[in-house]
């Protein structure tokens, strides 16, 4: 000490500062990698250690996510002082979780940072700036969301078809099928489609059959075919199970 003031080499030197980051991307087939390079080259420039934390593969509009959990965790348990992410709609686009996160870290002491908009929560504008832009950020979302539903509209308007185009079957092949009453599985192997496509297209038959000829079918253990009009056996064993359909006026 020199007149009555400390050098920088006297006295404790202050805790360093237990850093981490957060990366994020929305889709499998993209990689956390570039993020994580601003991050640390950042942590790096400031002289911090920082522990990394990424969510690979989840959409930023949910709230639980096993990366961002282990960080909030780690949060709570008073491990960070400082979380750091390249940009904020990476930690999430949501106001209200921004937010509730936000009230989180400030009553934890916890500084956050956003390198792309630069923001620091350590300062009253930068609190102020990251509520705004992230408002900003919902608006733009719901935007988008209520174009898509606009869009949605106008082609139902217009008589196209939405989501994913039918199956098809040859029905000489589904008669056939149906006919020899497989097993749904073996069935549905064997038009090369899945089980429940071979079972909405066997009740489609059964309801078919039933306009043109007023049989009555039902599907009994996965089979579909003719029932008599009242089963006694069938209804005193339990092994009658599915859908039975009955011609009009008619009683199951």
């Amino acid at each position: 000490m020199q007149d009555g003031r400390f050098n920088g080499s006297d006295g404790p030197r202050p805790p360093a500062r237990r850093v981490a980051v957060y990366a994020r991307v929305s889709t499998a087939d993209q990689s956390c990698e570039p993020q994580l390079r601003d991050l640390r080259q950042y942590v790096a420039a400031r002289g911090w250690e920082a522990a990394e934390y990424a969510d690979q593969g989840v959409s930023g509009a949910r709230d639980r996510r096993p990366g961002l959990d282990r960080l909030l965790a780690a949060v709570k348990a008073r491990k960070v002082d400082v979380v750091v992410v390249a940009a904020f709609d990476r930690f999430g686009r949501s106001v209200r979780h921004l937010v509730d996160t936000l009230d989180l870290f400030r009553h934890l002491g916890v500084e956050f940072i956003s390198l792309r908009e630069q923001i620091d929560t350590g300062s009253p504008l930068g609190q102020a700036v990251f509520t705004i832009v992230a408002a900003i950020a919902q608006l733009e979302r719901s935007l988008i969301a209520e174009r898509v539903r606009a869009g949605l509209r106008r082609a139902r308007a217009d008589g196209k078809r939405l989501g994913r185009p039918p199956v098809e079957v040859d029905p000489a092949r589904l008669a056939s099928v149906v006919r020899r009453k497989l097993p749904v599985r073996e069935a549905a192997r064997e038009l090369g489609i899945s089980s429940s496509s071979y079972s909405r297209l066997a009740r489609a038959e059964a309801a078919r059959a039933l306009r043109s000829t007023g049989a009555k079918l039902t599907i009994v253990n996965g089979l579909l075919g003719p029932v008599p009009y009242r089963s006694e056996s069938l209804s005193e064993s339990g092994s009658q199970t599915g859908l039975a359909a009955t011609s009009p006026g008619g009683r199951a």
